[in-house]
């Protein structure tokens, strides 16, 4: 039994216990009210856009790029809807389980799903990550089908860039590719955010302000599993502004038809303007393919491609002019007293010091005088114009002629080409210019190196009077019959030479393709429309330097010429300037002058 003394004493040291108890719920109470204020008062803002996001989202609603038309009104490049995958960091419960999820339903690769959701989309936990572009329709099913299971994953529809005609005039127009951090930060893209398509090349890089638009917005209420229910408040998008090009689409077509399975150039410009009327390089690129992603595999391919697609060369391209030179040569030689009438002897070569220079018809054209010479494109008449003149003096006339400098080309990645000078070579090389050299670049060979723009826009000045117009791409921009730019013609250069000597130089040309013997015969056209050009030869590998070829093998068709042809029509009303270049195609006159009788066909007609 207990006694009294051990009740007391259990007494005693439970009022101990219970002195203690206040304090104990004091400190408990304490750090409840710390934590409340905690929460409430240091982290209550966040928690705060936490729990509006999880029920209302605000989604950024892209604008639909400006249109882009052809001088006609044809449409080139349009917009077409795109179901877009989206994935929101901060909703995602298991991260490895979401990548798995989408691998096994629609085939996406890990490590790409790794890379998207780095360490770069969680600093942002809120801001929708693209991970899947232009889902196919299969594709948006199978999604939509397992939504509730994929937590933090939204499908949004946003307009998309569409080439109807694929490769047609891409090197103009351009492609889209995403946004890069450096341009992010650039500054020089205040309406654009992480995850946009922008113009990387082309018109699209270049009029990027004006096609883009200005993005809208939407608060949208979302359940627990961020399925869309309501559209509390939206602003809608304004549209980017259409762009009116100045190529001709049915003209732009016939370029790159002649082209086809070649590498080359084509230009056609308005001789009276400067509209780029035509401008195709082979091979040539899809800009369809940007819009989906390439992936660095198939981005290397490209750019290290030995056919470089990406290049256009009709702005980026330097070749030997060849026999198209002598444009240049004549115009020269008439300004510092050269008599047209003047005959020179050709016997097929022309020795000089220890070399023999030949001409390209092996028995010679015997005397010939100015008109012939070029006619016929006689080499040796040139050679002696050329030691006559000398190496400054072409290089005068030439760089005149809008030859070793840019044009002014509106788009960019333009070439100078190169026009060789005494000064330059001691510049360069360090040594002296030797006279043989001036013999080579008389028929345009040797360090001679020109741009199909270039060489268009020389023959447009011969034509027009002696301006050189710098060239230009866009005809108008603007939007709802409203246009913030229009297309005026506007002088870069002029030729600054008497007008007789383009005269006798024009007759000669309209002679080269009209008259027997002239070596651009095969440019004619029965439209009516007269046709003046000049043929081109370029050689690759310098004569008696080929590599040996055994018998019955035919050469290596890397190291065949390179074929020019360069014309305008009508000769009495210019309308067309046109130049061509097939790499490796033989001869000016049997290769590149019938692709620019097909240029002249579509623009007139192919007549009766």
């Amino acid at each position: 039994m207990r006694n009294q003394a051990f009740e007391q004493a259990s007494v005693e040291v439970l009022r101990k216990r219970l002195s203690k108890l206040p304090f104990l719920v004091a400190v408990v109470f304490a750090v409840l009210l710390l934590r409340l204020w905690f929460l409430q008062i240091i982290q209550g803002p966040s928690y705060r856009v936490q729990s509006e996001n999880n029920r209302i989202r605000l989604q950024d609603v892209a604008p639909f790029r400006g249109m882009v038309f052809d001088r006609n009104g044809e449409l080139l490049v349009d917009n077409r809807p795109s179901f877009d995958a989206y994935v929101i960091p901060e909703e995602i419960h298991d991260r490895d389980e979401l990548i798995r999820s989408f691998h096994s339903l629609i085939g996406m690769e890990p490590n790409y799903l790794e890379e998207k959701l780095g360490k770069e989309a969680q600093k942002y936990g809120f801001r929708p990550v693209l991970i899947k572009k232009n889902l196919s329709r299969e594709e948006l099913a199978i999604v939509e089908a397992h939504l509730f299971n994929l937590p933090g994953v939204m499908i949004q529809i946003k307009p998309q860039r569409y080439y109807l005609h694929k490769e047609l005039g891409s090197h103009l127009i351009g492609y889209l590719g995403e946004i890069s951090e450096p341009q992010l930060t650039s500054g020089n893209y205040p309406d654009n955010k992480q995850g946009d398509l922008i113009g990387q090349a082309g018109v699209e890089r270049v009029w990027q302000k004006n096609l883009n638009g200005i993005r809208g917005g939407e608060q949208v209420e979302v359940d627990a599993a961020g399925r869309r229910l309501t559209v509390i408040s939206r602003r809608p998008p304004i549209a980017g502004q259409n762009l009116g090009l100045t190529i001709d689409k049915k003209l732009q077509m016939a370029a790159e038809k002649c082209l086809k399975d070649k590498k080359g150039a084509i230009v056609a410009l308005h001789p009276m303007t400067g509209e780029i009327l035509a401008m195709a390089s082979n091979p040539a690129y899809d800009p369809n393919l940007f819009l989906e992603g390439l992936n660095r595999a198939e981005w290397a391919k490209l750019v290290t491609s030995k056919e470089h697609p990406l290049q256009n060369r009709a702005v980026a391209g330097q070749y030997p002019p060849g026999s198209t030179f002598k444009m240049v040569m004549a115009l020269a030689g008439l300004e510092e007293g050269l008599d047209p009438r003047e005959e020179a002897f050709c016997d097929g070569k022309f020795p000089f010091g220890e070399r023999t220079f030949r001409c390209w018809r092996k028995q010679g054209h015997g005397r010939v005088a100015l008109h012939r010479a070029i006619v016929e494109s006689c080499d040796v008449y040139f050679y002696k114009l050329g030691k006559r003149l000398g190496v400054d003096k072409i290089h005068h006339y030439a760089r005149m002629c809008g030859l070793g400098t840019v044009s002014g080309y509106e788009l960019g990645s333009e070439r100078e080409g190169l026009i060789p000078s005494s000064e330059w070579k001691l510049k360069r090389f360090g040594v002296p210019w030797q006279p043989g050299e001036t013999i080579s670049i008389s028929i345009g060979q040797s360090f001679v190196l020109v741009t199909p723009l270039q060489m268009a826009r020389l023959i447009s000045a011969f034509f027009n009077g002696g301006v050189l117009y710098q060239p230009k791409v866009v005809k108008w921009v603007g939007k709802d019959d409203k246009q913030v730019y229009q297309f005026t013609p506007e002088a870069s250069g002029r030729l600054k030479v008497k007008e007789q000597h383009l005269a006798l130089i024009r007759s000669a040309l309209i002679g080269a393709v009209n008259e027997p013997g002239g070596t651009g015969s095969r440019s004619r056209i029965k439209t009516g429309a007269i046709v003046a050009g000049k043929t081109g030869t370029a050689q690759v590998v310098a004569m008696g330097k080929e590599k040996p070829v055994q018998r019955g093998e035919e050469p290596p068709p890397d190291l065949n010429d390179h074929a020019w042809f360069v014309a305008i029509a009508s000769a009495d009303k210019p309308e067309i300037a046109v130049a061509v270049i097939v790499e490796n195609g033989g001869h000016g006159g049997s290769a590149a002058a019938p692709m620019a009788k097909e240029m002249f066909e579509a623009f007139y007609g192919k007549g009766p």
